[in-house]
């Protein structure tokens, strides 16, 4: 690249900077599109539309029926935003909070009222009800002249399937239609062309997408076991508060400034390069936030850092590799192209199978999993473009300007070898003592507070308590004057607070509160600010993590898990690496449970977010040892001697030191801010994440290592392979 055309790729480069960062900043049009302003944000940032429905009839529901019927609005609202909740206020109630919205008429009129389904024959008998229907898609399928038709696809239930193969073969005889009848009115009643045996139905003659999708949404809603009414309706408020969101983005303003300083500091002109680098990721993170209609929220944020520290990350790995190669003589230019190559394997590998987990939590998991794992694989993409591409771009640009020479990158010294295995066993006792005390705090929490860990209303419901004050007060005033108090009564920081527009009432949401505590609670509210008591009303509301949503992150963190352990095996060619790359995050998921536990830290919505950002961290720090000690394997001249192995560990792990240490630190930065600067319920998340960063190093530099030589030398037979 010659110095003129390098100037005048710099000056495209930072035009492009200030564009895309007015573009960030402003947006473009009227709408604002791509800015942050315009990004979808969840209920705890940016509040919405709550819904309340009153189960009909006479009879009280089983909670049987209303654990079905909220999982199943669940999956419906889940179309508006990932972040929608449902839970169960009271006996028979039910609260849907749908987030970014405004409008809760439109919303209202789009979901449906949630009523009586029934699939009638030609003399008016019932062949199906709703709960027959496994799930209803509007779509679009090839006709017999191989013209599109749009179309709504059914399928049914192992009961609906028996029953509609019964009620097709009549009707088909006969040539009848089925009539789908919804809250007594007739929706469609399409012909019967063959007997349907397999539960898999389409229904023809759909005039419009918009027509097919409407009616499997009524089929959908209509599938319900209890019939709801609406009871009322309201547009509520963030429920941490604007606070929230300002404190948020001033620690993430300092943590990247942290971040920056010590990148420059340490790396020089490669670590000026990585900052412009971050600096286009960050820029492209927010408006393809936008652009992809994401919804951000505190967990998505989760997200948005532990991709930022992967994106440091991958810088890391390349400048150490460049100052190996300019230690061993090579020139600056020589050097950059060695060390890139050298390092893509462990940027990819460490990328990829964090890829892998997001993406099949992405598929597998609900609401605010989903909401992570999207932000995450956005960040995954982005870290791995500005790393292996913009960053080598501009090393490229500054070496056609003239700076050329070696001091302006930094020569590796001689790493002095540490012999981390000869304490292999203390660490791994150590670990197993941390573990152990954490399964022992869990069992006395358990018997003295009746359960394990200290569960938020999010995973075991809690009290919605409604206040109407005399004043209309902002956001603000309520989380600085008014939620100390409610703190003060239930010794929890998880307090959720959301305004309803149009009104002077505020909602409370706190763990389940006593007699004795609802009475402190209504006095604080009349002695503090003139409330009259006789307007305060409390309802118990259920977890808004179902136990179907639990099972469901269960079991896509299970699977993630399996799918990391068999990319692993592939990729390195040896189970040993894979099964030791696995007990690692393993010991890193535990030793964070036995914190939550031993420091009663309240385990809410964001428990799930800060185990994934660990699982994440943890197996990308693991991989880049790993890495090394697979590139070493081949320079050893007997694999098999165990002393040659250990030293090979031992010299891995000490050339990857570094790395290890600087990454951790540039990722701790980022999550120290939240804790310092972000309100209660942020810094409740933020400290069992810095737990987690700590030991995800620990464990990567004195466990994983430690463990494949135990399986290498213990297990040394073909069955190891």
């Amino acid at each position: 690249m010659k110095k003129n055309r390098a100037i005048v790729y710099l000056i495209i480069l930072v035009a492009l900077i200030f564009g895309l960062g007015y573009v960030a900043v402003f947006g473009v049009g009227a709408d604002q599109s791509g800015s942050a302003k315009s990004i979808d944000l969840g209920l705890d940032l940016a509040g919405g539309v709550s819904i309340t429905y009153q189960v009909t009839g006479d009879e009280e529901p089983s909670a049987a029926d209303m654990g079905d019927t909220i999982y199943k609005l669940q999956q419906r609202v889940d179309k508006y935003s990932t972040e929608a909740q449902v839970y169960q206020e009271g006996s028979d109630r039910i609260n849907i909070e749908i987030p970014g919205v405004s409008d809760a008429n439109a919303v209202l009129e789009e979901l449906g009222k949630p009523g009586s389904l029934q699939f009638l024959d030609v003399n008016g008998e019932e062949v199906l009800n709703g709960t027959d229907v496994a799930d209803a898609q509007g779509g679009t399928q090839q006709d017999s002249m191989g013209n599109s038709e749009f179309v709504v696809r059914l399928v049914l239930t192992e009961e609906g399937t028996k029953k509609f193969a019964d009620a097709t073969a009549v009707a088909v005889v006969n040539n009848d239609p089925i009539y789908i009848i919804y809250d007594g009115n007739v929706q469609s009643a399409p012909s019967v062309r063959s007997v349907i045996t397999d539960g898999n139905a389409v229904i023809t003659g759909m005039g419009s997408f918009e027509e097919a999708d409407k009616l499997a949404s009524t089929i959908r809603i209509g599938g319900l076991k209890l019939e709801l009414e609406e009871l009322r309706s309201n547009v509520v408020g963030a429920q941490l508060g604007s606070e929230a969101i300002r404190t948020s983005l001033i620690a993430g303003a300092i943590g990247f400034a942290l971040v920056a300083i010590f990148m420059i500091g340490v790396y020089y002109m490669p670590g000026l390069a990585a900052v412009l680098a971050l600096i286009l990721y960050t820029i492209l993170d927010v408006i393809l936030l936008d652009a992809f209609e994401i919804t951000l929220t505190l967990p998505g944020i989760a997200g948005i850092i532990l991709s930022i520290g992967m994106a440091v990350d991958a810088n890391v790995i390349i400048f150490a590799r460049i100052r190996e190669e300019l230690a061993a003589g090579k020139t600056v230019k020589e050097a950059t192209e060695v060390g890139f190559k050298k390092a893509l394997s462990a940027i990819l590998d460490g990328n990829i199978t964090t890829l892998i987990a997001a993406l099949v939590l992405g598929m597998k998991g609900t609401g605010s999993i989903k909401g992570f794992a999207q932000t995450l694989a956005l960040g995954i993409f982005l870290s791995m473009f500005t790393a292996l591409f913009v960053t080598k771009f501009i090393l490229k640009v500054f070496y056609a300007l003239g700076v050329q020479n070696e001091k302006f990158y930094g020569v590796a010294k001689e790493k002095k070898v540490v012999n981390f295995l000869s304490k292999r066993m203390i660490f791994i006792i150590a670990s197993v003592a941390v573990i152990l005390i954490g399964v022992a705090g869990m069992g006395i929490s358990q018997a003295n507070n009746g359960a394990p860990l200290n569960y938020s209303l999010e995973f075991v419901g809690g009290t919605s308590t409604t206040v109407t004050f005399n004043e209309d007060m902002s956001m603000e005033t309520i989380d600085t004057t008014v939620v100390p108090y409610i703190e003060e009564i239930t010794g929890d920081g998880n307090v959720q607070s959301q305004k309803v527009a149009g009104s002077n009432q505020v909602i409370f949401k706190t763990r389940t509160l006593n007699v004795e505590e609802r009475e402190a609670f209504n006095t604080a509210m009349e002695e503090n600010f003139g409330v009259d008591q006789s307007t305060i009303t409390a309802e118990s509301i259920s977890s808004t993590i179902s136990n179907e949503m639990k099972a469901d992150a269960v079991v896509a963190i299970v699977i993630a898990a399996v799918c990391m352990l068999i990319y692993i095996w592939i990729r390195f060619k040896d189970i040993r690496f894979a099964a030791s790359s696995v007990l690692a995050l393993v010991h890193d998921v535990l030793v964070v449970l036995a914190f939550y536990a031993l420091a009663r830290v309240s385990v809410g919505n964001t428990f799930i977010a800060c185990m994934l950002t660990i699982v994440g961290y943890s197996i990308n720090a693991t991989i880049v040892i790993f890495d090394r000690i697979r590139e070493n394997m081949g320079t050893m001249r007997n694999p098999k001697d165990k002393e040659e192995l250990l030293a090979m560990v031992n010299k891995s792990i000490s050339q990857t030191l570094s790395r290890s240490i600087f990454t951790s630190l540039t990722t701790f930065f980022m999550v120290a801010a939240l804790f310092v600067f972000g309100v209660t319920s942020i810094r409740e998340f933020a400290l069992p994440l810095i737990v987690g960063i700590l030991c995800g190093t620990y464990s990567s530099i004195c466990l994983a290592g430690s463990m494949w030589y135990i399986f290498k030398t213990k297990f040394t037979g073909k069955k190891a392979q």
